[in-house]
């Protein structure tokens, strides 16, 4: 024997003592023991740290990162002297019978271990472990593959014809015909060799699409990087224990070794994957020292911080001071972006008959997020299902999974037929939606259904001219109505706020013209200075260190919520309908005061973030269903101009007051709701 590969059986032996793998091995072979059964493939999983093993000997440690395959061979050989010499495993016959699965838990953190899926040349021709990241696509149903097979050869008095001398594994990257098939002859006696189907031991398969993160960059629609870069999808085959560990939409990191696997005359590159670690990037932990002093000059109240971020919001698409409700709503939207289940999620449906700037001003906000999802009319916002390249049924992620944990921007809704509205509608109001996978079509036997999460933020807009002209508008309005009825009731309330733009297309004022005019003539052109003190990266930075923000709600601002909550439900009402306030309209206060108390950048959400959070939504229901006995201004958040300190004073005085007025409205309509004020 090779004095090279026995010291490596000796370091292996003295790893896995140390490591605590022998004890888990002893463990494995105890269940085989117990079964009482003979098994073709005795499967084992050993997990490696190449570090540790690298100080034991660095000969193994490199043999195991450039050759594992052949450094599992020195493992089974391995497992198979300590399984006879401690008797664990009566039923094992020979050293063939035992297939070793190395897993490294990690690997050394140089660019040479790196494969980056969107680097060309892909290189797939080294069957060594690489790490990998990038964001699912696509994900097929879970089928079975052959793990290992039993083989005897067919002439009777060759000693091939009994036992388990001829025992075939699965290998990394290799098809189903590598491991079983008709043609295989004994290596002794060169006969045919048949299986013996009775110990064929099958296993789980997943096959799943992966793709670089960057391809997030070409979906936003426009973007502030112009660098260019090549994207392609790869096939990642999860076996076994890693079969469903993968989620749809999410960013991975994976550990696998490269492979090319022969279909006819294509031939695909995959990735045999051995372990997979969901991936979440950490956000920034300072805010820049302009946001900063903002808002120490700010401190002494809890709304001119957020009045002003809304009002220098975007400077380099729309003039400072314009769209300001818009904007604020947009700020609030992009804070309640987060990865969980039951997140608070805040959804826009944007009124406007000026589409071009609301455009803009939307692609531009959708660049301020990892995740944001400019939607493709020519494709689907959910899930579909489609054949792969093995004629297996493949779910594929679309707009809206893409955008997990970010904003899926669908453009004009009017634009999409009715199947489509009534499947927005049905996410919105349960934030799932599910796949349906014929198994006749896909050579399954039983039908399956498949629900995947959506974790998203949904922008959309209505143009206001362009739906007048598609029906006959109503004519008996409430005051402060808008006509909303081209869009199913249902749907308009599944967002989260209705939000009418200022400016009517044939009134547009006179520096959103000016702003346009310059920025056709010299695009790249800074034409205010808050945008050199506040630029995209620094509301970038900004939007990304408030959303991990962890806020609870105060006592106090839960009371005025609820007190409002109780007493619009009553206000809002009708005898056909009873009332007009639909069950989600709480979360949806509970998620506007949770966003304000974020973009405030504190952690406890004041009586003074419910307030901004009622407006908002009182002045959406009046939109929607005309105005209630609270009564506010058309534009209740931002009702004049703020070009200094004077009207950021006048302001406050007027939140006071509408404060107080919601509190009158409350013990009025609520009187059973007790709210604690500054006064007592």
């Amino acid at each position: 024997m090779d004095p090279e590969i026995q010291k490596m059986r000796e370091v292996i032996l003295v790893y896995l003592d140390r490591s605590g793998g022998l004890q888990k091995f002893v463990h494995d072979c105890k269940k085989y023991n117990d079964s009482k059964q003979s098994y073709a493939v005795y499967r084992f999983i050993i997990s490696i740290n190449p570090s540790d093993i690298a100080e034991l000997d660095a000969t193994l440690g490199n043999y195991i990162l450039h050759n594992p395959l052949q450094a599992a061979q020195i493992f089974q050989s391995v497992c198979f002297v300590a399984i006879k010499t401690l008797s664990l495993i009566e039923q094992l016959q020979t050293e063939a019978q035992i297939s070793v699965l190395l897993k490294p838990t990690h690997l050394p953190p140089l660019p040479s271990y790196v494969l980056s899926l969107s680097a060309y040349p892909f290189n797939y021709t080294s069957p060594r472990f690489y790490m990998s990241e990038g964001i699912v696509i696509a994900m097929g149903t879970v089928t079975k593959y052959t793990q290992g097979a039993r083989f005897l050869c067919t002439e009777e008095t060759c000693p091939f014809s009994e036992g388990f001398r001829c025992i075939r594994v699965h290998c990394p990257g290799a098809t189903e015909s590598a491991t079983v098939r008709t043609d295989f002859v004994c290596s002794l006696c060169s006969s045919p060799l048949q299986e013996d189907m009775k110990f064929r031991v099958l296993g789980d398969k997943q096959i799943v699409e992966m793709i670089d993160a960057k391809i997030l960059n070409a979906l936003k629609g426009y973007s502030i990087d112009k660098s260019h870069f090549r994207i392609q999808a790869f096939t990642l085959f999860l076996r076994d224990e890693l079969a469903n560990k993968m989620t749809i939409g999410n960013h991975y990191r994976i550990i696998g070794i490269p492979a090319c696997v022969q279909n006819g005359l294509q031939a695909t590159a995959c990735i045999e994957v051995t372990s997979v670690q969901l991936y979440k990037p950490n956000g920034p932990s300072f805010v820049s020292d302009n946001f900063k002093y903002l808002l120490s000059l700010t401190s002494s109240s809890y709304w001119r911080f957020t009045a002003i971020l809304a009002n220098i919001f975007a400077s380099q698409v729309v003039p400072p001071g314009t769209y300001n409700t818009l904007k604020l709503a947009i700020l609030l939207s992009l804070v309640q972006t987060r990865e969980k289940e039951n997140a608070d999620y805040l959804d826009l449906l944007i009124m406007t008959s000026d589409t071009l700037v609301i455009d803009r001003l939307l692609n531009y906000s959708l660049c301020l997020l990892p995740r944001g999802i400019r939607h493709p009319p020519s494709s689907d916002i959910f899930p579909s299902v489609s054949k792969d390249k093995h004629g297996s049924a493949s779910i594929q992620a679309c707009s809206a999974v893409l955008a997990k944990g970010g904003i899926c921007y669908i453009g004009d809704l009017c634009s999409y037929k009715k199947d489509k509205l009534e499947l927005l509608q049905s996410v919105l109001e349960s934030r799932t939606t599910t796949v349906f996978i014929p198994g006749k079509k896909y050579g399954e036997e039983a039908d399956q259904q498949v629900t995947v999460s959506v974790q998203t933020n949904f922008w959309s807009f209505v143009d206001v001219d362009s739906s007048s002209k598609k029906h006959i508008q109503k004519e008996n309005f409430l005051i402060g109505q808008m006509d909303v009825s081209l869009i199913p009731v249902n749907l308009v309330d599944g967002f989260g706020l209705l939000i009418y733009s200022e400016f009517p297309s044939c009134h547009l004022s006179s520096p959103v013209v000016c702003h346009i005019l310059k920025k056709a003539i010299n695009p790249e052109a800074m034409l205010y200075k808050v945008s050199q003190q506040f630029r995209t990266q620094d509301y970038e930075q900004f939007i990304l260190f408030a959303r991990n923000l962890h806020v609870e709600l105060s006592s106090e601002a839960e009371s005025l919520i609820q007190g409002y909550y109780l007493a619009s439900r009553r206000v809002r009402r009708d005898s056909i309908h009873g009332s007009t306030l639909s069950a989600s309209a709480l979360k949806i206060l509970i998620s506007l005061a949770k966003a304000h108390a974020k973009l405030s950048l504190r952690q406890t959400v004041l009586q003074e973030d419910a307030v901004i959070a009622i407006l908002l939504l009182e002045s959406s229901l009046t939109l929607k269903h005309g105005t209630s006995a609270l009564c506010v201004a058309p534009n209740p958040v931002f009702p004049f101009d703020l070009s200094d300190e004077n009207s950021l004073q006048q302001r406050d005085i007027y939140l006071m007051q509408c404060h107080h007025q919601l509190l009158k409205f409350i013990a009025a309509y609520s009187p059973g709701i007790h709210i604690n004020t500054n006064e007592e």
